[in-house]
């Protein structure tokens, strides 16, 4: 009981709009008819189930009994030409609720593909679709409910859902209704006005004009087969050539007009089920592009069983006698023929807008354009109801200081904009007047709102409460019965589409947190390049991927650049990425070779499982010699401009990506000249379903030519360069950047993710570094010692010289008592001062825990602690074992040689 009693609430608001939608039908005017009247039939029953969209199918008439798709809404066309012919006989819930002219659910999960086959087939069996395969949850299926005319079922109504339920009582009988409805307006609109001049004039093919007999059409079609014989006149006036012609009854259908089809196959279909004459006169589409009326007649012929075998009559064009009667003839009740068909536009456009609507805000304006104009309203808010405040999510008409004031009243104030959600029932007031008086604790609200009359609205979707709406006017106004009825059944539409959109914009906003959070917010600012980047989602709603890049500081100014591509979209493959991507600054902070980077990150991605792969390529930038050395795992190389505006790429293996690949992993080194440009880039940049890498990645070098030489300024030496030409540099890689995404990406959107890293490299001059040999002797620190004071002098950063003294002289120590030569000293300036010191052993030293009485061991304590960073990387010969100072002066060091210690005496720490 407590269940059932827990869902009736929802049940019975479904019914209530189920109900108002039935009264919306009842203000549609009669000047909707034909494709359009079977448009707004589908469009309503989609939104009655909350579908993913829906189809018409008309009954064919004469032979097959099958059905022919009329008209489609919210599907693509991949999956809705394949349900262009269904066999009246098969199993597929169109064609069961055209046979037994009652409603009918069938799921989609039961067909291999989800749709027939292209035409009708014997059993009406789904196969294969040649424009893609379909896949649905269990939960699909497609229901239908016949269109009734006067003989029975003329057509159906189809909604696709994803819905794993029934249609509620309420909603079956809606659909019921709505059948119904569309059949009599379709035979209303397919039978002539009683005693019209246009209707009586029009039977004769004869009249004050004779008729060329030569012009008027014959014709005889063989209602059993679907062939028709014609003459010559025929083919004159539908436009068709005797040798294209194939005396088939649906290349005479395929000429009506698309509105005029419906009542037409529905007044041949009557003709021949009641044996009447068949008498219509209706639109012809040409294939050169012309149209015209046509006139057409046609009697029963049966067999002699008295069964209608054939069909036979006369067609001929009366275009300019329908051109001059509609210049002499003026519609009846012009004013409300034109207020009924702003009506039913308005609704039209709502219902559309609606459904394409995406975010909140899209909701808001779609409400805004439509409900607006077609009530003469001038104000409305879109409210959502958060704990107990009301929080607008969207207005027009108001100041943004009343909607702020609206949004700090508490909901418990009995504001009527909450209390419709409470009750679950619309609030009309007509006058301010009567606002104050039912609502006298808000009453200074109204006025500074500056409206006189209100429609406050619950927006309920699925029984339970999303929002509130309200519609205002600037004049008081007394709402109708028909207006309130026509209100609620919109807020209706509007609520379903508010809830979507809700739920978008959530998964919307954290998709991009946690893009951000996967991603660089900024790229770091070093000496040895200058950086921009940019990272584009895979289509419009697609906000998370696996393409991710980064810029990494290694010792030296090197410069670590990665880029890579997890292969797949979504959360999973983010959460690879940014796994990978933690995982590549650690092996990078190892100082380790882009190979065994690579082979590494193998490791870790075969360890996903057999379903994650993912490309790579990573470079190391050395601006000592401008030597780079690369490694690829599956991804596209990088492109290398040089300053003369060349550009190439480089030729290497790629090996295969990560997951897939076997190590070792191939190596390229090249030298770059003073300023060059290296651009990196995923895959989603330069290739697409209709564009393979190879004209993707030439269709890059042209774009990198053709706008490289207007957009980076002129190198400057590094000595010479100061912030602000930095600043411009980095300007001028932002907008290559944007210029080469508007030029390689289409305007609506990629298929894939792409990202795209472009770094201009910089030299560091010749005059920023120093290096010296040292002897294998203890000698050797006092020499690293004079080295570095005369350097440092040079260089104007005597505060630093008695730190690096000592650094120099432990890392000199060591190498003499634990490793072996050649030994050599660097130091290089920049934005830090580096002190290096090398030697040809490959063993690393390790910062050991020294005991109280222990007299050796602290040495390498002392340098973490002296210096901002050190460590050691491996040379082509050996080792280097590095520190790193601030360029600022330093805190007096804790031992000097005045000291009368030794300081070889604490170099034991390998």
């Amino acid at each position: 009981m407590g269940e059932r009693g827990a869902q009736d609430p929802q049940i019975m608001w479904t019914d209530l709009v189920s109900e108002q939608r039935k009264r919306l039908l009842a203000v549609v005017g009669d000047d909707l008819w034909g494709i359009e009247l079977l448009r707004f039939a589908i469009q309503q029953a989609v939104a009655e189930l909350a579908g993913l969209g829906g189809m018409v199918h008309l009954g064919t008439p004469g032979y097959g009994g099958g059905l022919r798709l009329a008209v489609t809404s919210g599907l693509p066309r991949a999956f809705t030409q394949q349900w262009e012919r269904i066999d009246g006989t098969g199993p597929l819930a169109p064609a069961r609720a055209f046979r037994d002219g009652a409603f009918a659910r069938a799921s989609m999960a039961s067909l291999p593909d989800g749709m027939p086959e292209d035409g009708a087939t014997a059993s009406g069996r789904p196969g294969r679709a040649e424009a893609g395969s379909w896949s649905w949850p269990v939960g699909a299926a497609m229901a239908a409910v016949p269109i009734l005319g006067p003989g029975g079922p003329i057509g159906t109504l189809s909604v696709l859902t994803v819905s794993p339920h029934e249609p509620l009582a309420g909603q079956q009988a809606f659909l019921d209704t709505l059948g119904r409805w569309a059949g009599e307006r379709l035979n209303k609109s397919a039978a002539p006005p009683p005693g019209s001049a246009l209707t009586e004039w029009q039977e004769q093919p004869t009249g004050s004009q004779p008729q060329d007999p030569q012009a008027v059409g014959t014709w005889d079609w063989d209602l059993r087969t679907g062939d028709v014989i014609w003459n010559d006149a025929m083919l004159t006036v539908l436009g068709l050539d005797q040798n294209a012609f194939d005396g088939r009854i649906e290349t005479w259908t395929g000429t009506i007009h698309p509105e005029d089809l419906p009542w037409v196959l529905y007044d041949m279909d009557e003709a021949i089920r009641t044996g009447r004459m068949h008498s219509t006169e209706y639109r012809v589409c040409r294939p050169d592009g012309t149209s015209g009326w046509v006139r057409v007649r046609g009697e029963m012929v049966h067999d002699e069983n008295g069964e209608p075998a054939r069909m036979v009559g006369t067609l001929w064009n009366v275009t300019k006698t329908h051109d001059v009667l509609q210049t002499i003839i003026e519609p009846p009740s012009r004013n409300a023929e034109r207020a009924s068909v702003e009506l039913a536009s308005h609704i039209r456009q709502l219902t559309k807008a609606l459904a394409e609507a995406v975010t909140v805000r899209d909701v808001v304006d779609a409400s805004a354009n439509h409900i607006l104009p077609l009530f003469g309203a001038s104000g409305l808010v879109l409210a959502f109801l958060e704990g107990d405040h009301l929080r607008p999510v969207g207005s027009t008409g108001y100041s943004k200081e009343y909607i702020d004031q609206l949004a700090r009243m508490p909901a418990s104030w009995g504001l009527p904009i909450a209390g419709v959600l409470r009750e679950h029932t619309p609030i009309f007031i007509s006058s301010l007047e009567e606002c104050i008086e039912r609502y006298p604790m808000t009453a200074d609200l109204p006025v500074v709102g500056g409206k006189q009359a209100w429609a406050f609205l619950p927006l309920i979707a699925s029984g339970r409460p999303v929002g509130s709406c309200v519609v205002s006017f600037t004049d008081p106004r007394e709402f109708t019965d028909e207006e309130r009825n026509l209100l609620t059944a919109l807020t209706g539409l509007v609520a379903q589409a508010m809830e979507r959109a809700r739920l978008y914009d959530r998964e919307h906003t954290r998709a991009k947190e946690l893009q951000r959070g996967l991603l660089p917010r900024e790229l770091p600012s070093l000496p040895a390049i200058t950086a921009a980047a940019r990272y584009l989602p895979a289509g419009k709603d697609m906000e998370v991927g696996g393409d991710w890049y980064d810029v990494i500081s290694l010792s030296a100014d090197r410069v670590a650049i990665v880029i890579g591509d997890v292969m797949g979209h979504g959360v999973s493959e983010a959460v690879t990425m940014g796994r990978l991507r933690t995982a590549v600054r650690t092996l990078a902070d190892l100082e380790l070779s882009p190979d065994e980077l690579l082979s590494h990150l193998n490791d870790l991605v075969s360890e996903l499982g057999d379903d994650f792969y993912a490309t790579c390529l990573y470079l190391v930038y050395d601006p000592t010699n401008r030597s780079c050395a690369l490694g690829r795992a599956g991804h596209p190389p990088p492109a290398v401009v040089h300053p003369d505006g060349s550009v190439y790429f480089p030729d290497a293996d790629p090996n295969s990506p990560l997951g897939a690949a076997t190590p070792p992993f191939d190596t390229v080194e090249m030298e770059l000249p003073e300023g060059s440009l290296l651009v990196l880039y995923t895959d989603g940049l330069v290739e697409s379903s209709i564009l393979d890498i190879d004209q993707g990645m030439a269709n890059l070098a042209m774009a990198l030519s053709g706008t490289i030489a207007g957009v980076l300024p002129k190198h400057q030496e590094h000595a010479a360069a100061s912030d602000a030409t930095k600043l411009e540099c980095a300007e001028c890689l932002e907008s290559l950047c944007d210029n080469l995404i508007s030029i390689l990406l289409p305007r609506q959107g990629t298929a894939d993710d792409a990202a795209l890293l472009v770094v201009r490299t910089h030299a560091l001059p010749g005059e920023d570094m120093a290096s010296w040999p040292l002897p294998e002797h203890p000698k050797a620190a006092g020499e690293a010692r004079e080295h570095i004071r005369v350097q440092l002098s040079a260089w104007d950063l005597d505060e630093l010289s008695m730190t690096t003294e000592l650094l120099a002289s432990e890392l000199v120590g060591n190498v003499i008592r634990h490793a072996k030569g050649p030994i050599h000293l660097r130091l290089l300036r920049s934005n830090v001062l580096t002190c290096e010191v090398s030697d040809g052993s490959l063993t690393t030293p390790r910062i050991r825990r020294a005991a109280d009485t222990d007299e050796g061991g602290r040495g390498l304590q002392l340098v973490a602690a002296i210096a901002h960073r050190w460590g050691t990387r491996y040379t082509g010969t050996g080792k280097c074992i590095w520190t790193e100072q601030p360029l600022r002066a330093a805190a007096p060091a804790p031992f000097t040689e005045a000291d009368g210690l030794d300081l070889l005496d604490l170099f034991d720490d390998e």
